[in-house]
């Protein structure tokens, strides 16, 4: 007789068919489907898939109040330019933006296969230079607390984490048999409600999205911008949408599902402009 799913894979199949959100999944499907056919991918999607991170990692800085210019994170994301010897706070917090947008690339193999080995690797680039070596790459210990998306609440004790992180692991085990747009949503939504690490905690939730969107086969190109799908209405939606989800109601959830719905059409069609870019040659 098979194992019973685990609680977070059984709950990812119910958020699959609260009202309205089948019809949302296959909106987004259709819109990652469009994108993938765009006539710049037949030959040129490493160089789309890049510019997608450039945007993706702004956006994702944006995200966290870090802005900065959009040449500038190109030119240091395609090795043009280095990062100042003498960070400012900012731009400490865009470096990790940025190397986890980039990092997301390389795990997209681990989030299937060994998700928290994923998380762990996401997480060091991420709060580098932000917390003690020693904090990298690891959940929270006692006494360890964390004073991010304060919106939602605090944070659940450190004992509570590992528990969480094995059941978002479960999920992204389980990825190839779920709908993608629902399980990315659901991992998202953990990570920011259960901020397993000390600092980072929205950084890598945003990077792992992407890596699974693409892992899944929803965006197998990498060109979709997740984190500007996210980020399209401002903080302000994001951050409320990820509260209504940790109220734990049928009504809550699904404001979060529908947002990340939305979120992924936006992506698309942020990579599509990205696509047309790259066919004009005019990225910037």
């Amino acid at each position: 007789m098979p194992a019973a799913p685990s609680p977070a894979v059984a709950a990812v199949a119910r958020l699959a068919e609260l009202p309205g959100v089948p019809e949302q999944v296959e909106a987004a499907r259709e819109a990652c489907t469009r994108l993938r056919w765009h006539q710049a991918l037949r030959r040129r999607i490493p160089e789309a898939a890049a510019e997608s991170r450039v945007r993706g990692a702004l956006a994702s800085a944006e995200l966290e109040g870090a802005t900065m210019p959009l040449d500038a994170v190109r030119d240091v994301m395609r090795g043009a330019a280095t990062w100042s010897e003498s960070p400012d706070p900012v731009e400490r917090v865009v470096r990790g933006v940025v190397g986890a947008t980039a990092e997301s690339e390389h795990v997209r193999g681990l989030v299937v296969s060994a998700p928290l080995q994923a998380l762990a690797r996401l997480h060091t680039v991420a709060a580098a230079g932000l917390v003690p070596d020693d904090a990298l790459g690891r959940p929270r210990l006692e006494g360890e607390g964390c004073a991010e998306l304060a919106d939602l609440g605090p944070a659940p004790s450190a004992g509570s984490v590992s528990e969480r992180l094995r059941e978002v692991g479960a999920v992204l085990l389980a990825l190839p048999g779920l709908p993608v747009v629902v399980a990315a949503a659901l991992v998202h939504a953990e990570l920011a409600r259960v901020r397993p690490f000390v600092r980072g905690n929205a950084v890598v939730a945003r990077a792992l999205d992407r890596a699974v969107v693409q892992a899944g086969g929803l965006d197998p190109t990498g060109v979709a911008v997740t984190e500007a799908g996210h980020g399209a209405g401002g903080s302000a939606p994001y951050v409320g949408a990820l509260a209504a989800y940790g109220r734990g109601d049928v009504a809550g959830v699904g404001l979060w599902i529908s947002h990340c719905c939305t979120a992924v059409r936006a992506a698309a069609a942020e990579g599509e402009a990205v696509a047309d870019a790259v066919l004009a040659g005019r990225l910037s």
